[in-house]
């Protein structure tokens, strides 16, 4: 009788546990803000060589 049962309410629970999705359009338009700021650091390594040689000539 109990297996009777079992068998005849797995229908029902496997009914009972299926997933739903539902897609929906905002109500308000979707807004990107853009205000970044972008800070970024270059670093320049010189041969002690180099270095010397612009400071005692110039450039040119």
């Amino acid at each position: 009788m109990a297996r009777t049962l079992m068998i005849a309410m797995l229908p029902l629970a496997m009914a009972a546990c299926t997933p739903t999705v539902q897609m929906a359009a905002p109500k308000e338009p979707i807004t990107v803000n853009l205000n970044v700021k972008i800070q970024h650091e270059i670093y320049v390594k010189v041969d002690k060589e180099v270095d010397d040689l612009f400071s005692e000539q110039g450039l040119f």
